[in-house]
């Protein structure tokens, strides 16, 4: 239930071209240096078959931790901001032009060399240091929620042994604080982005920009982050889909010496922070639509915005989950069933129309529900992009089986009436926040760093980063062909090939 986005790709940027530092010599040198290993790092990510780019994320991070502060400098230097309580003196030669793929637009278009040639495709020109730092802080955000993706990816899996409790709650725990560093990010960059002017970001005013420097997009990308982190604070502590987890496990034998043990859960506290979560990804996709955005904004992705309309529905069906829970502690069997079928309702899997929520298990709808489970189940294992339902089909099953086991109950047991859901669904209290946001902090140099800077530049550095070549950066990594010979390129020249 993490919104997964592709790694951008970015271009050489020659800082000593747009700016010196009369102050700190070495300053522009130094920062374009960062910015290749970064350029660097992106690449090989990018070039990485899928199974292998998550070993890329720790060295992703360290270069953007490694150039952060540099270009923190710069801005700095720039606005006439002290650096560690040292002065620091930037002048402008001409505007910082930086290229940039957006993950966050629907479309990119080509951007060209200002003398031809060939155009990069997916890049979008940008002009000035802040939108260099939204996209590298935009790129830092989206790292930190592939981490926090891949430590979930253990517990969601299927195929292999199901993880103990204390490892699932690590994962869970560990998730969750990359989902709150990824809010503080954004909440930073939705005050950067108010204080920049729109000329200033893009270039022209008529020029489009990309979603990463809209204030409208970085709110919704933090109201996303914690609605996600809420979730998996209730998640921490919610047995059931562990349960049903378990069930599906084919490895798994405890079955046979015993009944999974569900421990009582403080259900009404975990359903108002479901609650909570489902206001925050409704704010989301509110401000991740097309009219809430400038019009010279490019607009976001539909795939961003169709995740947080299920992490809304989704949020909003384990709420209604929690209550029925709540309900049939206290002996409100059929109370506790309408609970759950209004859940069904929040999901969608339902027919319209249908008072019982009985429609969704019904026909090819249930064929269809079993396709959609089995292909979710293979990206969880092969390492796909799974999770763009945001966790429906997944709560649909631990629904379904507290459903069918209740209903068991309710026929055998204590028979009871089972109201409509609608009303108790109109009547759901306010949410409850779990989370506080916190702002990113921006990091800056060390003194004995800016120490350093003040040597004049050594012209060897300069001329190896001038020799930089950026032909073959948005090439993305092609397997190998079965039957061929893995090291092979696909070319015309026949001295490439391999005898």
């Amino acid at each position: 239930m993490i919104l997964s986005l592709p790694v951008p790709t970015t271009s050489p940027l020659a800082y000593p071209s747009h700016l010196t530092s009369p102050s700190h010599p070495s300053l522009p040198l130094t920062t374009q240096t960062q910015q290749a290993i970064l350029r660097s790092a992106l690449k090989a990510y990018a070039h990485a078959p899928n199974a292998q780019q998550p070993s890329y994320f720790t060295a992703i991070v360290s270069a953007l931790n490694n150039y952060i502060p540099y270009l923190f400098a710069l801005s700095s230097g720039l606005d006439g901001k002290p650096v560690s309580g040292e002065e620091l003196d930037v002048v402008l030669k001409q505007e910082v032009e930086c290229e940039w793929k957006s993950v966050l637009a629907a479309t990119n278009p080509v951007t060209w060399p200002k003398k031809g040639g060939k155009g990069k495709k997916g890049r979008v020109k940008l002009k000035g240091v802040d939108a260099e730092v939204v996209m590298v802080l935009t790129t830092l955000a989206t790292l930190h929620r592939l981490i926090a993706r891949e430590q979930l990816r253990g517990i969601f899996t299927t195929g292999n042994a199901f993880p103990e409790p204390d490892a699932r709650t690590k994962a869970v725990a560990g998730a969750m604080r990359g989902l709150l560093t990824a809010n503080g990010v954004h909440i930073y960059l939705s005050n950067l982005c108010a204080s920049m002017s729109p000329t200033g970001a893009g270039g022209e005013g008529r020029e489009m920009q990309p979603p990463e420097l809209s204030l409208g997009v970085q709110n919704g990308l933090a109201e996303l982050a914690m609605a996600e982190a809420t979730l998996l604070a209730v998640l921490k502590d919610d047995p059931y889909p562990a349960v049903v987890m378990q069930t599906r496990d084919q490895n798994d034998k405890e079955w046979m010496v015993k009944a999974p043990e569900i421990p009582k859960v403080r259900a009404h506290l975990f359903a108002r922070l479901c609650i909570a979560a489902g206001e925050h990804a409704g704010r989301a996709e509110a401000l991740l639509t097309p009219s809430h955005l400038g019009g010279n904004t490019m607009k976001v992705d539909e795939e961003i915005i169709n995740y947080s309309r299920n992490l809304r529905r989704t949020a909003r069906a384990k709420a209604g989950r929690f209550f029925g829970i709540d309900e049939e502690l206290g002996g409100e069997t059929g109370t506790a069933i309408a609970w759950l079928r209004g859940a069904k309702r929040e999901l969608e899997f339902g027919t319209v129309g249908s008072q019982d929520g009985k429609g969704w298990a019904k026909g090819w709808g249930k064929v269809k529900k079993g396709f959609e489970e089995k292909r979710e189940d293979r990206k969880i294992e092969k390492g796909g992009e799974w999770g763009t339902d945001a966790g429906r089909i997944e709560e649909g099953r631990v629904v379904e089986m507290l459903e069918k086991k209740w209903m068991k109950m309710n026929d055998t047991i204590n028979t009871q009436l089972i109201p409509p859901f609608e009303p108790l669904l109109a009547s759901m209290p306010s949410g409850r926040e779990i989370h506080s946001s916190t702002t990113y902090v921006a990091l800056e140099l060390d003194t004995d760093v800016l120490e350093r800077m003040r040597a004049p530049p050594d012209a060897d550095d300069a001329r190896a980063l001038a020799g930089d070549d950026d032909s073959s950066e948005d090439e993305a990594h092609v397997d190998g062909l079965p039957g061929t010979f893995p090291c092979r390129v696909a070319s015309g020249s026949a001295a490439n090939e391999y005898y």
